[in-house]
Formats: C-alpha cells, sequence, structure tokens
C-alpha cells in the first residue's frame, strides 16, 4: 500500500472498470442504430429488445455476486465475467459482417447479447467489491477512492460514443462491424490489465492477496456456508419465481391463453418475489422492516427516474439521427456522439454539486435525502418538457437544433447528480449488514426493471403511419412522446416529495 495516497489496487480498478465501461458504452452507442438501419428492424421492435437486453444486464448480478460470494471470489468472477463480454462482442462483430442475411445476423446478435447479459453478472458486483476491500472500515480515503472508481466510469463513457461511434456511425451499414469490434478490443484490454497486475495490486490493508475463492473453514466461521434452512429458504424463493414467471407470461386472450413477453415476466417476477422474501425474514426486527420499506418505496420510484432517463440509449438516439442538425461548420457530428454529453456533464458538474450540498447545509437550506431524489424526478420531467416545447410543430424529417438536445442532457445530468449518488448511500445506510448485498441487489432489480419499461416506452416513438398511445393518450408527433415523459416523471416527483416529510422521520425516528 501506498503510504500517503491511494493504494495501487485502486488504479486497477479504475483502469478495468474503464474500459469495461468503454466496452458498454460504444455497444450501447450503435445498438439501436444497427437494428434499424442495418437489420432494417422496425423501431418498435428495436426498443423491444433493447428494454430486454438492458432489463437482464442489470438482472444477472445477483447470480453472480452470488457465486463469487460462495465459489470463484472476485477476482475469477471478474476475469470470466469479462471474458464472456468480450466473446460476446465479437459476436456483434460477426453479426455486422453479415448483416445482409438478416436470419444468420440476427441470431449471432441475439447470442452475443446473451454472453454480454452473462458476463456482466459475474463482472459487475464484483469489481466495486475489491473497492471498498482495500480500505479498513475506517480509513477516510474510501469516500475519495470510490468517486476516483466512479470517474473511471465516466471517462469510459465518454470515450466509448467517441470512438466506437466514428467507427461504426458512419452512414454505411458495413461500418457498425468495426465500433462493435473496438468495444470487444476494450473489453480484452481492460481483461489483460486485470489479470497482469491483479496479483500484486489487489492487497488489503494488511498485505494479504484480495478477491480469491473462499475458504471452507473461513466461510463455515462467517456463515458463509448456507445452512439446510437457509437452502430451503433459497429453493422456495427460486420457486416462486418461477411460478410467478410461468404465470405472468402466459394470459388470457379470449380464445386461449397466449403467450407474453418471458423477459418482461421473469424480472417481474423476481422484482416481487425477492423484495417480499427479505422482509419476511423472521430475523428482523421491527425497526430493521421499517427501514427496509423505505429502501423499497424509494426503490420504487427510481423506476421511473431511470425508465426516462435510459432514453438516451434509445429513443433518444433515434431523435439524434433523424432531426438533429448535427453540423457543426462542414462536419457533420455522428448521433452517436451525443452519448458521451451525459458523463461529460457529470464529471464537469459533480465537483459542483459536491460542493452545493455542504454550503446549502451550512446555511440551513439543504434538502433531506427523499426531498432530492424527488427534486431528481422533477429535473427529469423539466428536460423533457424543454425539449418538448422545443419540437412543438415540427413536422417528420424537419432537424432542429443541437441545443435542445444538450439542453435535455444537462438538466437530466443535475437530476442524476441529486438522485442517483443520494439513493445508494440511503440503501448502505438503511440497510441491516447481513442484508445489505441483497438489498443492494434489490435496489439493481428496480434499474433492471426501469430498463425493460424504457424499452416499451421507445417503442412509442413516432413512425409513419403507425398509430400509436400509451394510458390512452395518443403518441403522434414527437412532442406528444416527450410529454408522456413529462407527465410520468411530473407526476412520480410530485407524489414522491409529498411523501418526503414522513419517510425521512421516519428515518430520523429509527435512527
Amino acid at each position: 500500500m501506498m503510504n500517503h495516497g491511494h493504494p495501487k489496487g485502486i488504479y486497477l480498478l479504475f483502469a478495468t472498470e474503464m474500459w469495461e465501461r468503454f466496452s458498454y458504452y460504444g455497444m450501447r452507442a450503435l445498438f439501436m442504430l444497427y437494428m434499424v438501419q442495418a437489420l432494417r428492424f422496425n423501431k418498435e421492435l428495436a426498443s423491444e429488445i433493447y428494454g430486454n437486453y438492458t432489463g437482464l444486464v442489470y438482472l444477472t448480478p445477483l447470480l453472480g455476486g452470488y457465486i463469487a460470494d460462495r465459489y470463484w471470489g472476485n477476482c475469477r468472477s471478474i476475469t470470466v465475467g469479462a471474458l464472456v463480454m468480450a466473446a460476446g462482442q465479437f459476436l456483434l462483430f460477426l453479426s455486422a459482417c453479415w448483416y445482409y442475411d438478416t436470419s444468420w445476423a440476427k441470431g449471432l446478435m441475439l447470442a452475443g447479447l446473451g454472453l454480454l447479459i452473462a458476463g456482466n453478472g459475474f463482472f459487475k458486483p464484483n469489481i466495486s467489491t475489491l473497492v471498498g476491500r482495500l480500505y479498513t472500515d475506517t480509513d477516510p480515503r474510501k469516500d475519495a477512492a470510490y468517486t476516483l472508481f466512479y470517474m473511471g466510469v465516466n471517462v469510459g463513457s465518454i470515450l466509448a460514443p467517441l470512438v466506437c461511434g466514428a467507427l461504426g456511425n458512419t452512414g454505411r451499414p458495413e461500418d457498425f462491424k468495426w465500433g462493435f469490434l473496438a468495444a470487444c478490443i476494450g473489453m480484452l484490454a481492460g481483461t489483460l490489465i486485470f489479470k497482469g497486475f491483479g496479483s500484486r495490486c489487489l492487497r488489503d490493508p494488511s498485505g494479504r492477496p484480495l478477491g480469491g475463492p473462499p475458504h471452507y473453514r473461513e466461510s463455515v466461521r462467517r456463515h458463509q456456508i448456507p445452512s439446510a434452512r437457509q437452502v430451503v429458504r433459497s429453493c422456495r424463493l427460486a420457486a416462486g419465481i418461477a411460478a410467478l414467471t410461468l404465470l405472468f407470461a402466459y394470459g388470457w386472450d379470449g380464445s386461449g391463453w397466449a403467450e407474453a413477453d418471458w423477459t418482461g415476466s421473469l424480472i417481474g417476477a423476481t422484482a416481487l418475489v425477492m423484495p417480499l422474501g427479505i422482509i419476511a425474514d423472521r430475523s428482523l426486527t421491527r425497526m430493521e422492516r421499517r427501514r427496509i420499506g423505505i429502501i423499497y418505496v424509494i426503490a420504487f420510484f427510481v423506476i421511473f427516474f431511470w425508465a426516462a432517463y435510459e432514453q438516451a440509449g434509445a429513443s433518444l438516439t433515434f431523435f439524434a439521427d433523424e432531426q438533429t442538425d448535427r453540423r457543426i461548420g462542414g462536419w457533420e457530428m455522428p448521433a452517436a456522439y451525443f452519448q458521451s454529453f451525459n458523463p461529460l456533464m457529470v464529471i464537469v458538474l459533480a465537483p459542483l454539486f459536491a460542493a452545493l450540498w455542504p454550503w446549502l447545509h451550512r446555511r440551513g437550506w439543504e434538502p433531506g435525502p427523499v426531498h432530492k431524489q424527488a427534486i431528481g424526478l422533477l429535473l427529469l420531467a423539466l428536460g423533457y418538457l424543454f425539449i418538448a416545447f422545443g419540437v412543438r410543430d415540427v413536422e417528420p424529417g424537419v432537424k432542429v437544433s443541437i441545443g435542445w438536445l444538450a439542453g435535455l442532457y444537462l438538466i437530466h445530468t443535475m437530476g442524476e447528480l441529486c438522485l442517483a449518488p443520494i439513493g445508494l448511500s440511503l440503501v448502505y445506510k438503511l440497510s441491516p449488514v447481513r442484508f445489505s448485498s441483497l438489498l443492494m441487489g434489490v435496489w439493481y432489480l428496480s434499474t433492471s426493471a426501469a430498463a425493460k419499461l424504457a424499452g416499451g416506452l421507445s417503442g412509442l416513438y413516432p413512425e409513419g403511419g403507425v398509430a400509436k398511445s400509451f394510458l390512452g393518450w395518443p403518441v403522434q408527433t414527437l412532442a406528444d412522446f416527450f410529454l408522456v415523459f413529462v407527465g410520468m416523471s411530473g407526476v412520480s416527483a410530485l407524489v414522491l416529495y409529498a411523501l418526503a416529510g414522513r419517510l425521512q422521520k421516519m428515518m430520523q425516528e429509527e435512527g
């Protein structure tokens, strides 16, 4: 460990996470455009596939974290996950090589998405765990370490659309493959860095290697080997998820049982069974149940935030490509570049928000944590109201100024900085120690449900000659489409703000 700065391991994890995010966001910047422009899918089908993929990406960390804790350890899980994701990106490259043969290209694409989903399940829950284990529980550098690690996320997120977008988003369908190949190479680069330096850099404060598989005796001592009762309880949860998935996946259409959405059914079943299974645990005290209940309420509202926010990778990509004037001088900016706007704005604005909250606190003006969540939702609604005003009376095919989309991303980034870090902090604060990992999984479940919902809502994006509606609201123009998110986010903000006082009083009473 370094004597004054941070351990060497934090810089290794920074680099590894940076390349993994480069791979993920590079692929995401091209994915919707690839399906519509190369495979000739309509926007509704492309949005459904996108929602299924992003929803499952946030579901598999539950399983990956369990396998790491019980069998493989963090380092092996990260390496396996990274290699599986690299293989998934390579299959997307092959899919784009044969994009003109739609059936073959679609099969390769779906196989690639499956590998990306599985690999992310092993990678995502384990790399962030290693950050905390580099420090003692009382080390004052730990908060700064997570900030540094989060910077790695945003550096990768900025670079990915620029590099992969320049290679793949050229207006020629045959070039998408180069963007996917760049994402694959980025993932392999992260894997090589992690494997090459992991054994030397990943050490706990006492100098012992981190991330190895759990030892049997140590696992028994720490109660990591499940008892017969725990095994039975896990089986009941799995059976409940399976039963509800089947129930949700089939519905009566008037003439018989009709197959419905398997992915949405699995996410919905898991999002119901896991929270209920946790809060029904007999070892919980009344105070702990109330705290967990607060987490569930906030997680519910977070679904509406991320469902609207995640349009960045779906409908807002269509808008950037088709109806945004991207000419700057004699150069036309690729639509994929817009996905660098948010992480760049996060890096610029995060220090300002970090200074804002203490400044408000000293003057007695700082909003409570739940109020901040409501403000985040309100800013999201204002961002969509801003762009809805910009596209009012705009005919299909007519392009508007780049300032409207840039303004939306600026307002949404401010909303993200009000909601995302505060939500994670609340989960850590309110979770009983023995359930902290599971409750973090529940938090990711809300993101999974939001991502699936985001795909469905993106399918409402106006297409010529296709009649669409949302809860009876006709969606015929771009303004109609954006107003759907204004209403969803605005109502959620108002309801959460009304509940905020009571929820914060409960936290103070139980604190």
